[in-house]
Protein backbone atom coordinates (compact mmCIF):
# COMPACT_ATOMS: atom_id res chain seq x y z
CA UNK A 1 0.00 0.00 0.00
CA UNK A 2 1.09 3.51 -0.81
CA UNK A 3 -0.34 6.59 0.88
CA UNK A 4 -0.03 9.86 -1.01
CA UNK A 5 -0.43 13.35 0.44
CA UNK A 6 -0.38 16.45 -1.76
CA UNK A 7 0.55 19.95 -0.66
CA UNK A 8 1.60 23.25 -2.15
CA UNK A 9 -1.64 24.41 -3.68
CA UNK A 10 -2.89 27.93 -3.23
CA UNK A 11 -4.00 31.15 -4.83
CA UNK A 12 -1.79 32.81 -7.44
CA UNK A 13 -2.14 35.47 -10.11
CA UNK A 14 -1.88 34.62 -13.77
CA UNK A 15 1.75 34.33 -14.83
CA UNK A 16 2.84 33.15 -11.40
CA UNK A 17 4.29 29.85 -10.25
CA UNK A 18 3.53 27.13 -7.76
CA UNK A 19 5.23 23.89 -6.86
CA UNK A 20 3.04 21.00 -5.79
CA UNK A 21 4.44 18.20 -3.67
CA UNK A 22 3.18 14.67 -3.22
CA UNK A 23 4.77 12.83 -0.33
CA UNK A 24 4.48 9.07 -0.20
CA UNK A 25 4.56 6.65 2.69
CA UNK A 26 4.27 2.92 2.94
CA UNK A 27 6.40 2.00 -0.05
CA UNK A 28 9.31 3.63 -1.89
CA UNK A 29 8.19 5.56 -4.96
CA UNK A 30 11.26 4.51 -6.92
CA UNK A 31 9.37 1.55 -8.43
CA UNK A 32 6.13 3.38 -9.18
CA UNK A 33 5.17 5.36 -12.22
CA UNK A 34 3.69 8.63 -11.06
CA UNK A 35 1.28 11.16 -12.44
CA UNK A 36 -0.55 14.37 -11.71
CA UNK A 37 -4.20 14.82 -12.67
CA UNK A 38 -6.51 17.76 -12.18
CA UNK A 39 -10.23 18.27 -11.93
CA UNK A 40 -11.99 21.58 -12.47
CA UNK A 41 -15.57 22.15 -11.27
CA UNK A 42 -18.05 20.37 -13.51
CA UNK A 43 -15.34 18.63 -15.51
CA UNK A 44 -13.83 15.19 -15.57
CA UNK A 45 -10.49 14.49 -13.99
CA UNK A 46 -7.79 14.94 -16.63
CA UNK A 47 -4.21 13.81 -16.97
CA UNK A 48 -1.62 16.58 -16.61
CA UNK A 49 1.83 14.97 -16.38
CA UNK A 50 3.44 11.64 -15.66
CA UNK A 51 6.80 9.93 -15.28
CA UNK A 52 7.74 6.27 -15.58
CA UNK A 53 9.69 4.67 -12.78
CA UNK A 54 12.22 2.70 -14.77
CA UNK A 55 13.89 5.19 -17.12
CA UNK A 56 12.14 8.39 -16.20
CA UNK A 57 10.19 9.04 -19.40
CA UNK A 58 7.88 12.00 -18.93
CA UNK A 59 4.61 12.82 -20.63
CA UNK A 60 2.49 15.96 -20.54
CA UNK A 61 -0.89 17.09 -21.76
CA UNK A 62 -0.44 19.59 -24.58
CA UNK A 63 -1.91 22.49 -22.62
CA UNK A 64 0.90 22.43 -20.04
CA UNK A 65 3.91 21.54 -22.18
CA UNK A 66 6.73 24.00 -21.64
CA UNK A 67 5.11 25.36 -18.46
CA UNK A 68 4.86 22.38 -16.09
CA UNK A 69 7.57 19.93 -15.03
CA UNK A 70 7.13 16.67 -13.14
CA UNK A 71 10.07 15.31 -11.24
CA UNK A 72 10.73 13.12 -8.27
CA UNK A 73 13.12 12.96 -5.37
CA UNK A 74 13.43 9.32 -4.40
CA UNK A 75 15.47 10.15 -1.31
CA UNK A 76 12.51 12.19 -0.02
CA UNK A 77 9.97 9.75 -1.47
CA UNK A 78 8.24 12.72 -3.06
CA UNK A 79 7.07 13.71 -6.52
CA UNK A 80 6.71 17.34 -7.54
CA UNK A 81 4.88 19.35 -10.14
CA UNK A 82 6.54 22.67 -10.90
CA UNK A 83 3.97 24.94 -12.53
CA UNK A 84 5.11 28.15 -14.22
CA UNK A 85 3.29 30.76 -16.29
CA UNK A 86 0.02 29.75 -14.69
CA UNK A 87 -3.22 30.59 -16.43
CA UNK A 88 -6.77 30.91 -15.07
CA UNK A 89 -7.68 27.72 -16.95
CA UNK A 90 -5.18 25.83 -14.77
CA UNK A 91 -7.52 26.35 -11.82
CA UNK A 92 -8.48 22.93 -10.45
CA UNK A 93 -7.94 20.43 -7.70
CA UNK A 94 -4.69 18.64 -8.43
CA UNK A 95 -4.19 14.98 -7.53
CA UNK A 96 -1.12 12.78 -7.60
CA UNK A 97 -1.41 9.13 -8.48
CA UNK A 98 0.83 6.07 -8.55
CA UNK A 99 0.94 2.71 -10.29
CA UNK A 100 3.38 -0.20 -10.51
CA UNK A 101 2.93 -0.25 -14.29
CA UNK A 102 5.94 0.74 -16.36
CA UNK A 103 4.01 2.97 -18.74
CA UNK A 104 2.46 6.35 -17.96
CA UNK A 105 -1.28 5.95 -18.29
CA UNK A 106 -3.28 9.05 -19.20
CA UNK A 107 -6.58 7.83 -17.79
CA UNK A 108 -7.61 7.49 -14.16
CA UNK A 109 -8.14 3.75 -14.63
CA UNK A 110 -4.40 3.27 -14.90
CA UNK A 111 -3.72 4.24 -11.29
CA UNK A 112 -4.39 2.45 -8.06
CA UNK A 113 -3.18 4.94 -5.48
CA UNK A 114 -4.43 8.51 -5.18
CA UNK A 115 -3.89 11.46 -2.91
CA UNK A 116 -6.67 13.62 -1.52
CA UNK A 117 -5.95 16.58 -3.79
CA UNK A 118 -4.80 20.16 -3.38
CA UNK A 119 -6.60 23.24 -4.72
CA UNK A 120 -4.90 25.55 -7.20
CA UNK A 121 -6.64 28.81 -8.04
CA UNK A 122 -5.24 31.17 -10.68
CA UNK A 123 -6.76 34.63 -10.94
CA UNK A 124 -6.76 36.69 -14.12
Amino acid sequence: QVQLVESGGGFVQAGGSLRLSCAASGRPLSTYSLAWFRQAPGKEREFVAGETWNIGITRYVDSVKGRFTIYRDNARNTVYLQMNSLKPEDTAVYYCAATRDIAVATTTHGYVYWGQGTQVTVSS
